[in-house]
């Protein structure tokens, strides 16, 4: 094949014209954000108030994120259709205490099941309510270290007979506007 054979360029712009428009407008998108954060105080909103328009421009339900879990311990092999602890909470409750000397953090209690037809609930047959139990009772051994940042969750998917303790960083409590 010769170049007299190969087909004729399509009259126009050139593809790298295009890319380089694309780039162009997304810099200018960033400038303008970049530019609208440090001008944000003076017209009464927040720079929370711009995440937050922005997630919702994206269609993010959330208003916030969920916090991220760093660091997670455990409390396992409960009995089947029981929230009883298994053994004694002490190395948790310790471990629970160390995580939570650091103000920025939260400790969440997920509960869970292992599915099957023998862990649920004794009296309302529910496998929620056992996981919630699960967690409650970690929880309350948990009360005397962070109350006011210990959050319960339930797992939705069956897993193990467990409740699970993790550590979050929330951010900084001390400062009160973002």
């Amino acid at each position: 094949m010769n170049a007299s054979e190969y087909p004729d360029a399509p009259t126009g712009k050139p593809l790298w014209l295009i890319t380089l428009a694309d780039l162009a407008l997304l810099l200018v998108g960033f400038l303008v954000l970049l530019q609208a954060t440090q001008h944000i105080g003076g017209a009464g909103l927040s720079k929370r108030d711009l995440a937050n328009g922005i997630r919702e421009g994206f269609g993010a339900n959330d208003t916030e994120p969920a916090p991220m879990p760093v660091a997670a311990a455990g409390v396992l092999d409960f009995a089947a259709g029981s929230a009883i602890l298994p053994t004694t909470p002490g190395a948790l409750v310790a471990w629970a205490r160390e995580a939570a000397r650091d103000p920025r953090v939260m400790l969440t209690v997920t509960g869970s099941t292992d599915g099957t037809p023998a862990d649920v609930d004794r009296v309302t047959g529910s496998r929620a309510v056992l996981a919630a139990d699960r967690a409650r009772t970690v929880a309350a051994a948990l009360a005397a270290v962070a109350p006011s940042r210990v959050a319960i969750v339930t797992a939705t998917k069956p897993g193990r007979r467990a409740a699970i303790v993790s550590v979050a960083f929330v951010g900084d409590p001390l400062r009160t506007t973002p």
